[in-house]
């Protein structure tokens, strides 16, 4: 999830639609894994914009916590992907198309 070297802290998702131990906050994914921004402020700015949608609900928490077969909806790049698993146990981000986005299958 954050390799050793970057930072001593890391943020903590906040109360929530999964456990604690099974998500993934908003920021992490928006600066780590999808790279839409360098740093926190930007997510936090990407936010505030309501251009990013956890499951069809527009997110403004930055450390709300996005988890397993999750739908992420970004508008202004009409991009959709879904958070799963990969083969180690380790959350990975699937594109998947705008159709796609509007169902949630593990339920």
């Amino acid at each position: 999830m954050l390799d050793k070297l970057t930072g001593t802290y890391a943020p903590r998702p906040t109360a929530g639609p999964h456990k604690l131990r099974e998500c993934l906050p908003l920021v992490i994914l928006m600066r780590n894994r999808l790279k839409y921004a360098l740093n926190g402020k930007e997510v936090q700015s990407i936010l505030m914009q309501r251009l990013v949608k956890v499951d069809g609900k527009v997110r403004t928490d930055s450390t709300f916590p996005a988890g397993f077969m999750d739908a992420i909806s970004i508008e202004k790049t009409g991009e959709n992907f879904r958070l799963v698993y990969d083969t180690k146990g380790r959350f990975t981000v699937h594109r998947i198309t705008a159709e796609e986005a509007k169902y949630k299958l593990c339920k």
